[in-house]
């Protein structure tokens, strides 16, 4: 596994705080998360990203704007996340990210069959965008209200419906996998859940990992990330991490740090040493 993290400093400085952290796979925004205004990069810096890529040799995420929702009702918010999303896979594509990571959106009310008649030409004229190494990836959810991915069963039908894109695949979160019911601290579980996804969508498909601990409990549907080993989650993290089939997977960071300020190179150190208990 190449254990790495959410890194801040967007294009301009994401790589090197990643390093700076001993990240071996690094995930970005490439616009401010807080936002929806995208940014003229300038072509120098995205230059500069590739290189410096190229330089270390390391997986690179880029993870959309949360504010993106390719199933609102909305018609203005539909709208914005479309645009976003082109501008993101653009931008990815130009750095040569090896994928987009993807919250689906949220139907609000509106039910997951009309919401996938919202989410799908979305979803098409993004992976329009994708190429051979930049993917999208659709990430699942923890299940709050009505957002799309709280199950395999949701991120299956998403997947059909767009006729089993060749550029599409899936992130799985285990944070998000414990709160919408998914106990990853179980092997039998966990193990269970992934022969599930290769039936259905295909092991192949399944191209990083985040490994993030719990604050809220089993089934909650409480989106709460914690540090490494603090949360409800703990040491069954490393059952997580440890399955036979996962082990050439770029593993990402989402913690909030000691600090408040993000993951940070004692996380990572802690979720490596987590992950060689689990597997020695």
């Amino acid at each position: 596994m190449l254990f790495g993290a959410h890194c801040p400093g967007g294009v301009k400085k994401a790589l090197d705080n990643g390093a700076a952290m001993g990240a071996e796979t690094v995930q970005l925004f490439v616009q401010s998360p807080r936002t929806w205004r995208f940014p003229e990069h300038d072509p120098a810096d995205l230059e500069e990203f590739r290189s410096k890529r190229e330089e270390a040799g390391v997986p690179v995420l880029v993870h959309a704007l949360y504010l993106v929702n390719l199933a609102a009702p909305d018609d203005a918010i539909y709208s914005k996340s479309v645009d976003t999303m082109r501008a993101t896979v653009d931008t990815a594509c130009v750095l040569e990210a090896d994928a987009v990571v993807l919250h689906l959106g949220s139907h609000l009310g509106a039910g997951f069959e009309t919401a996938l008649e919202r989410l799908v030409p979305a979803v098409e004229q993004v992976l329009d965008r994708c190429n051979d190494r930049t993917w999208l990836l659709m990430e699942n959810s923890a299940g709050a209200g009505g957002t799309i991915g709280r199950s395999l069963d949701e991120l299956a039908a998403v997947f059909t419906a767009l006729g089993r894109h060749e550029r599409l695949g899936v992130c799985l979160d285990s944070c998000h996998l414990f709160v919408s019911g998914v106990d990853v601290t179980d092997a039998s579980t966990w193990s269970a859940l992934l022969e599930d996804l290769d039936q259905r969508i295909g092991l192949d498909r399944l191209r990083a990992l985040h490994a993030n601990d719990a604050k809220a409990p089993l089934g909650s549907n409480r989106d709460r990330h914690d540090n490494i080993g603090e949360g409800l989650i703990g040491e069954g993290l490393g059952v997580f991490l440890a399955h036979p089939k996962l082990q050439a997977l770029p593993v990402v960071l989402e913690v909030p740090g000691a600090d408040g300020k993000g993951p940070n190179a004692d996380e990572i150190r802690k979720l490596r040493e987590l992950h060689a208990r689990a597997t020695s």
